[in-house]
């Protein structure tokens, strides 16, 4: 098959989780021999083309205009992806598009309906999801756009059962039209990677056990969960670091309430790692904590996962699918504080429990979360829909 991805964020360009979802799975689909490309933004230092391995990318400059929202930021870039859509399909004869999240809707409603091209559609996440509701006039922008991308869609890809759900009950989309397809994991990512004892002594003492979280640092991430449980863990088990990784709007207020807490020495706020750091400290971590109030899926909680350290993850979302609590991971009420603290604790406290959890869970994601097979099914996928949309062409 020929498939053209869309998408606005693309390695080394690295927004959220969507950038490494589209990498893995462009790469799996290339190397089982589809022709793959993925359409997406420049990023300074990177190539307009490229074959990267399995994949060719093709980056679009973006006109930036200081002065813009974000959403007229995204109204250039789906401008930029059809000025130079429609030059490669000049080219080349694309059997499906694949777009992920509002942010490409635009160009690829284009490309269906300019070039007759059945469109799936992965949704990610949701502006309803994220903000607990629609409050702003940004926000009700959003929604329509995604609303209206997902009946443009002839299937959409959703990576949870939490996710149909919420699609269902918030854009009163036909449940025919989803499909759950879970995300997964590069199961040899940690394979050049050792624990580097030296490395650690730049985060923590050697005698204190590394909490570590890698995120975004806004409010649906749960950070703030993680530092009101701090005290409670640090009053009966005080050789804790906890080693929070990110950035984001909320880093200013996370650093004050760690002071207000009085827990700021045993707090390290890294800011954004490169993906070389990033490995070492989760091969460093004792504990990795993923306390999201909100999360459609939760790839970070599989990469901690295959790196072979217990995860503690809140029961939101599609969190609460991945983990089985005290058999590959600890689960905890989202929100609160307290029950983190307990998840937190027994982990420190009980080695058996840590070794029996970090076994079971490499076993699952080795299981469940296999790109190699997951890319399998989404080519079952494309191929249904290629042949509705076919089908559907000649009646009319």
């Amino acid at each position: 098959m020929k498939i053209l991805m869309l998408s606005w964020e693309y390695p080394p360009r690295i927004i959220g989780g969507i950038s490494r979802v589209v990498y893995d799975l462009a790469q799996n689909l290339g190397e089982a021999g589809n022709d793959v490309h993925v359409l997406t933004c420049w990023e300074p230092y990177t190539q307009e083309y490229e074959i990267d391995k399995n994949v060719t990318v093709h980056r679009v400059h973006v006109y930036n205009n200081p002065s813009s929202t974000f959403v007229e930021w995204v109204m250039q870039l789906n401008f930029a992806m059809v000025e130079y859509a429609v030059k490669l399909l000049q080219n080349y004869e694309f059997d499906i598009v694949h777009a992920h999240d509002w942010l490409v809707a635009y160009a690829s409603r284009v490309l269906k309906h300019s070039y007759d091209i059945p469109i799936i559609s992965t949704i990610h996440a949701t502006e309803y999801g994220r903000n607990n509701g629609i409050h702003t006039d940004l926000s009700r922008t959003i929604n329509n756009i995604e609303k209206w991308l997902m009946s443009e869609s002839d299937s959409l890809i959703v990576n949870s059962k939490y996710m149909k759900d919420e699609l269902i009950s918030v854009f009163n989309i036909n449940s025919d039209k989803i499909r759950v397809i879970s995300n997964g994991v590069d199961l040899d990512k940690f394979k050049n990677t050792s624990k580097d004892l030296e490395f650690r002594k730049n985060y923590a003492s050697p005698n204190e056990k590394i909490v570590f979280y890698v995120g975004r640092l806004v409010n649906e991430k749960g950070v703030h969960v993680l530092l009101n449980a701090a005290p409670k863990i640090l009053r009966e088990f005080n050789d804790v670091k906890f080693v929070i990784a990110g950035k984001g709007p909320c880093l200013n207020n996370l650093i004050e309430l760690s002071h207000e807490l009085n827990v700021n020495e045993k707090i390290y706020f890294t800011g954004f790692v490169s993906e070389e750091v990033l490995l070492k400290l989760y091969m460093c971590s004792d504990i990795a904590v993923f306390p999201s109030t909100y999360e459609p899926f939760g790839i970070v909680a599989l990469e901690g996962m295959v790196a072979g350290i217990p995860v503690v993850v809140s029961d939101a979302g599609g969190l609460n699918e991945i983990v089985n609590h005290k058999e590959d991971g600890m689960k905890f009420y989202s929100g609160n504080s307290n029950s983190l603290a307990d998840c937190i604790l027994e982990l420190l406290k009980n080695h058996e429990l840590s070794e029996k959890i970090c076994n079971a869970a490499l076993e699952k994601v080795q299981k469940y979360y296999n790109w190699s097979n997951i890319s399998k099914t989404i080519s079952e996928e494309y191929r249904y829909v290629i042949s509705q949309f076919s089908s559907e062409k000649k009646t009319k």
